[in-house]
């Protein structure tokens, strides 16, 4: 097994197979851990289903799948350039295409013009209001990999930046905005600070080494219980937008399957377990189904 592959990459054999320079690019974009672009689309596929879109806007749901593979993928490749020096000092990171040297910068800009390409296909095929909704999103993408050098909290910012696809997929079924829609984002940041909690416990130490900040080094001793709170403030959350479509107490038990899982998720989390920590936010690619599930259900009653 070719040793550029990183650790956390899936499908190794296939990657493995691919000749280097492609093997790169595929690798700079993420496409061999699928688990980032499902965690960005799940939030647009929610807005989608709670604005009662979740049939007959089935192809809206198919665009922003193919939308997230593609920002997903460019946003890493941004993120990559950026933090090509801190990478290098970093265990888990240093093998990453541009530190290893398997993917020059010039190639690398390439790259992320080509995928911005495809994310311009996708953005052409929904209304103009959420286009532009879409494209308020450059501006927080652009600054996301700069925040672990300014807050404690980047995970917050990349809670803005990967719930985006909800307002888009709400306000391309709806013409605009509600508070349903705004609960259901703010319960969605709430998440991805959990899960990217859990997944910074990987980098701890090398990131205290190297001064980058995160979530998982300010909750110190505590992170299991901050992961809990950020885990019942998303539920809480989904269930006051859920109220808003739908003001029946029956509808709030579309989320006792996720809200188990999170239980789950806070019982089996040991801090200084690293492959158990990226287990567990990989798992979270099962609690956006969970939750989109929910929001099917209460949108198509």
């Amino acid at each position: 097994m070719s040793a550029d592959i990183v650790p956390d990459s899936q499908h190794r054999g296939v990657v493995g197979m691919l000749p280097p320079t492609v093997r790169g690019l595929a690798m700079l974009a993420r496409f061999d851990r699928p688990i980032g672009w499902w965690l960005l689309f799940w939030p647009g596929a929610w807005g989608v289903a709670l604005a009662e879109g979740a049939f007959a806007r089935w192809d809206l749901i198919a665009w922003l799948l193919l939308g997230s593979i593609a920002m997903r993928g460019a946003g890493c490749v941004y993120n990559d350039i950026v933090d090509r020096d801190l990478d290098a000092q970093v265990a888990r990171t240093a093998t990453r295409p541009i530190p290893s040297g398997l993917v020059p910068i010039r190639l690398a800009w390439v790259w992320l013009a080509v995928l911005c390409l495809v994310g311009l296909t996708v953005l052409l095929q929904l209304t103009p209001f959420a286009a532009g909704v879409a494209l308020a999103s450059l501006a927080p993408v652009a600054a996301y990999p700069f925040m672990k050098r300014i807050t404690w909290w980047p995970q917050a910012w990349l809670g803005i930046v990967f719930s985006w696809g909800l307002p888009v997929g709400w306000s391309e079924v709806t013409g605009g905005f509600a508070p349903a829609m705004w609960l259901l984002y703010a319960g969605s940041i709430a998440w991805v600070i959990g899960y990217d909690t859990i997944y910074a416990l990987q980098d701890r130490e090398d990131d205290a080494l190297i001064g980058v900040r995160s979530s998982a080094l300010r909750m110190g001793p505590h992170v299991r219980a901050g992961v809990a709170g950020c885990y019942a403030l998303a539920v809480a959350l989904w269930a006051a937008a859920m109220w808003q479509v739908r003001a029946d107490p029956l509808a709030l038990l579309a989320l006792l399957p996720v809200a188990g899982h999170f239980g789950w998720q806070v019982v089996r989390l040991r801090p200084d377990d690293g492959a158990r920590a990226l287990a567990l936010f990989r798992a979270n690619r099962f609690a956006g189904l969970l939750v989109f599930l929910a929001c099917v259900v209460v949108g198509t009653a």
